[in-house]
C-alpha cells in the first residue's frame, strides 16, 4: 500500500512579459503537494532540448522525483504564452503539439498508479491522442481519481470531458467551467443544485467549485460546504487553483472535516496569489498564519 499521490499531464514553460516560469497544472499541484508534506510523483514528458533540461532540473530542485518525467527527441518541450494583463483572470495561448502530448504508456507507470492512493489528471493533457490513450489506460488502474477539469479552449471536447467525469471520484472546477458543463446537460444554473446534479449523474464522491475571490464550494456526503475567499493583495493568480487543489487533497487524505479542509484550501490558493508565479515556496505554517489573521 502506498500513500503517494500521482499527478499526470503537462509540464511546460509559462512565458510571461517578465520572463519564463515553470508551469502546467499537474506539475504545479505536485509541487504544492510536496510543499505540504505529501509524497508525490509526477508523470509527464519534456523534449530533449535545453528547455526540457531546465525544466527537469527545476523539478528536481523543488525536491520532486523526475523518474517518471519522460524525455522525447521528436517534440519540443511545452511552452505557453500567458497574458496577465488582468491579474484575476489569466489567459493562455498553448503551443501544440509538444512533448507532453506524447506521454508514452509504460508498465512502470501502470504499477505506479495502481499502488498510489490518488491519481490527479486534467482535460488539457487529453487534447491529443498520444497522451490521451495513456491516460485512459492508467485510469483503469487508479484507486481514487481526481479530475482537475482545467478546460482551456480550444483544447478540449465535450466527449472527452464527459468521459473523464465518468471515470472520476472527485472533481474540481471553477465556476465558469461548472456553468459550461451544466449547459451541455441541463438548463440548471443554481450552483448548489448543479453540483448535486453532477455528483449524482457521475456517481462522484465530491464536487468542488472554486469561485475566485468569493471562495469555494464543496459537495460531498450529501451536503454542501462553503468557504469564503481570503482577501489578499494579488500579484497574479497563476497556480492558485493548483495550490488550492493540493491543499484540499491534503485535508481529504487526512480525513479532515470537509468545511475545515475547504477553508485551508482557500487560504492556500490566496497565499500563492500574493506571489508571482505558480510555485512559490511556502509552508503549512504560512497558510495557518494567514487563516489565523482572518479569524482575528
Amino acid at each position: 500500500m502506498s500513500d503517494t499521490i500521482v499527478c499526470f499531464g503537462e509540464i511546460l514553460w509559462d512565458v510571461l512579459p517578465t520572463g519564463k516560469q515553470p508551469g502546467g497544472a499537474p506539475f504545479n499541484v505536485a509541487v504544492h503537494l510536496h510543499q505540504l508534506g505529501l509524497p508525490v510523483e509526477l508523470i509527464s514528458r519534456v523534449g530533449d532540448d535545453e528547455l526540457g533540461q531546465e525544466l527537469t532540473a527545476f523539478v528536481a530542485g523543488k525536491g520532486l522525483s523526475t523518474d517518471f518525467v519522460q524525455q522525447g527527441k521528436t517534440h519540443l518541450t511545452g511552452v505557453v504564452k500567458a497574458n496577465v494583463d488582468d491579474t484575476n483572470e489569466v489567459t493562455y495561448k498553448i503551443v501544440q503539439p509538444v512533448a507532453w502530448d506524447y506521454i508514452q504508456y509504460e508498465p512502470a507507470l501502470e504499477q505506479l498508479v495502481a499502488q498510489a492512493d490518488v491519481f490527479v489528471f486534467g482535460s488539457l493533457a487529453a487534447r491529443q491522442a498520444g497522451t490521451r490513450e495513456t491516460l485512459y489506460r492508467l485510469l483503469e488502474h487508479a484507486r481514487f481519481k481526481v479530475f482537475d477539469v482545467n478546460m482551456r479552449p480550444p483544447h478540449y471536447t465535450k466527449e472527452v470531458v464527459k468521459y473523464l467525469l465518468e471515470k472520476a471520484d472527485l472533481v474540481k472546477m471553477n465556476h465558469h467551467e461548472l456553468a459550461e458543463i451544466m449547459a451541455w446537460f441541463t438548463p440548471e444554473t443554481n450552483r448548489e443544485v448543479a453540483m448535486q446534479w453532477l455528483a449524482e449523474r457521475f456517481n462522484l464522491a465530491a464536487v468542488c467549485v472554486t469561485c475566485g475571490a468569493d471562495g469555494a464550494l464543496l459537495w460531498t456526503n450529501g451536503r454542501l460546504y462553503r468557504a469564503p475567499g481570503v482577501p489578499v493583495s494579488v500579484r497574479d493568480t497563476i497556480g492558485s487553483g493548483d495550490a488550492f487543489l493540493a491543499a484540499l487533497l491534503k485535508g481529504w487524505q487526512a480525513g479532515q472535516e470537509p468545511g475545515e479542509a475547504l477553508r485551508f484550501a482557500c487560504a492556500t490558493g490566496a497565499l500563492v496569489a500574493t506571489h508571482q508565479g505558480a510555485t512559490p515556496a511556502f509552508t503549512e505554517t504560512d497558510v495557518r498564519q494567514l487563516l489565523a489573521g482572518q479569524a482575528v
